[in-house]
């Protein structure tokens, strides 16, 4: 017989390769009605065959055979990526295990003994068949479930460059990994809110170009963006050159109020990175004001089918935005349930009773210097007034009050009596109460401003008489902070 291609009733070609003519003739005889049969005399014939360009779809290999034995058929084609998925089943008048271990250690997918059963043949053929095109279509399917992976995974990293700018990585995870991550609704938890919020800032933009306000606030954001992120913060919302941040929201984790304040003091402590940044652009020096609160809130998913954002809701949300505006620029103020929450870890520096408006009682806030346990975070301490100098001539000043950043009454007036770059002690005819805000403006003897736009807030009260206050300035415009820093060198 030839080493030719038998044409029979089916595409599977089956290569039967032994170099004793009449087992191909019975093996052909036997197969040829369910199959198409190529032949093959020698290894040699064999892999020339199934490196062809249709190679079988299995092979009947003897392993008995002169130059080449089927053993080193076989693993020449288990070494070809062309050839090393096709199943070779060996036929052999060897009886010897070892034989037929060596036979599948080398690949073979079957061992068949002479003399053989043609049924038995014809079951082996369809079940090794049957395995392959499994094993195919397994492949196959693999191979889309990777491209449908890849392709999940590329619009997954795109969904988080892109709106993991908007949003915090929790948020976006939540929103990825989570089937009901944009449902609306909202759950009851208690968390801690930071908000931080810039000093003056509003008076600052009023003087610059809309650009430069925006590559300012930029600047403060990017920075603090890195801090709250590695303290694992959720960005609520930037409001301006406000920040909302949430700890225990949309994941709670332990320690999240301490984690929270020393991310704040981490804030504090990174303001002078801002404002060298800021400096190099040209732009004034900012200050920040931080309040955290602790307590139940409802966080979750708001608004409309077209129109989601994850927001937290309540009342003490509000008491978080109340603490942040009385504090100043570089203090970090808490609320009672923060420092209880926090426990003996943090340096408290002063603590007041404030009445927040909305709020019908006062509540205790802290000022927080520090915190030590795992973070040992600290602030430098406060020296309001140690390098105060008395004017030789006061001052002539007029004042407002401010309530909500609104002016309030009418103007009065005092006198500026000492001075320090950041502080000032005025005299005037009432008494204030602390915290209270004021807009000041330096006149001369004729009435006329020598600058103005000055907003500070009282930080201590003498009883004195007339009445004298000790105020932090919050916000200076650029001429004013150089008319102080001229008066103070003219005092020396």
């Amino acid at each position: 017989m030839n080493d030719d291609m038998c044409n029979k009733t089916t595409d599977q070609v089956i290569l039967i390769v032994d170099d004793v003519s009449e087992n191909l003739q019975l093996l052909v005889r036997m197969l040829r009605a369910d199959f198409r049969i190529s032949i093959a005399s020698n290894g040699k014939k064999a892999l020339e065959i199934a490196r062809s360009g249709q190679p079988p779809d299995l092979i009947l290999l003897d392993i008995m055979m002169p130059e080449m034995d089927g053993y080193e058929v076989c693993r020449q084609l288990k070494a070809d990526d062309r050839t090393k998925d096709i199943p070779i089943i060996f036929l052999t008048a060897q009886d010897d295990a070892n034989a037929e271990t060596k036979g599948f250690e080398i690949g073979a997918v079957d061992y068949i003994k002479k003399p053989f059963s043609m049924p038995i043949i014809k079951s082996r053929i369809h079940t090794h068949l049957e395995l392959k095109n499994q094993r195919k279509h397994f492949e196959s399917r693999n191979r889309e479930l990777k491209k449908v992976l890849n392709e999940l995974d590329i619009r997954n990293r795109f969904i988080r460059q892109t709106f993991g700018r908007y949003l915090s990585d929790d948020i976006v995870k939540n929103i990825l990994e989570t089937p009901e991550g944009l449902n609306l609704g909202g759950e009851k938890r208690e968390i801690t809110i930071l908000m931080s919020d810039l000093r003056g800032f509003s008076a600052i933009a009023e003087r610059l170009p809309a650009e430069d306000t925006v590559n300012m606030i930029n600047i403060y954001l990017e920075v603090m963006t890195e801090i709250i992120l590695e303290y694992h913060g959720t960005i609520d919302e930037f409001i301006g050159d406000a920040i909302l941040v949430l700890f225990g929201a949309p994941v709670s984790r332990a320690g999240d109020a301490a984690r929270a304040v020393a991310c704040a003091l981490e804030m504090q402590l990174a303001m002078p990175e801002v404002n060298r940044r800021c400096k190099a652009k040209g732009y004034p020096e900012i200050t920040q004001g931080i309040g955290i609160n602790t307590g139940q809130v409802v966080v979750g998913n708001i608004g409309s089918k077209k129109r989601v954002k994850y927001a937290v809701v309540g009342s003490n949300v509000n008491l978080a935005s109340r603490i942040q505006s009385h504090a100043l620029g570089g203090q970090v103020f808490v609320s009672e349930n923060t420092a209880n929450a926090c426990g003996p870890i943090l340096r408290i520096d002063d603590r007041l009773e404030v009445r927040p408006k909305g709020i019908k009682k006062s509540v205790s806030v802290y000022e927080i210097g520090g915190i030590g346990g795992k973070f040992d975070i600290s602030l430098p301490k406060r020296t309001y007034g140690k390098k105060m100098k008395p004017l030789g001539q006061p001052l002539t000043i007029r004042y407002d009050l401010l309530i909500e950043n609104i002016l309030v009454g009418d103007a009065h007036y005092g006198k500026l009596v000492n001075l320090d770059h950041m502080v000032a002690d005025i005299q005037t005819h009432r008494c204030f109460r602390r915290l209270t805000d004021l807009k000041i403006a330096v006149i001369d003897e004729q009435g006329n401003e020598i600058v103005e736009d000055i907003y500070a807030r009282v930080i201590e009260t003498f009883s004195e008489s007339p009445p004298l206050s000790r105020i932090s300035f919050t916000s200076l415009p650029p001429e004013a902070q150089t008319f102080i820093n001229d008066l103070l060198s003219s005092q020396n």
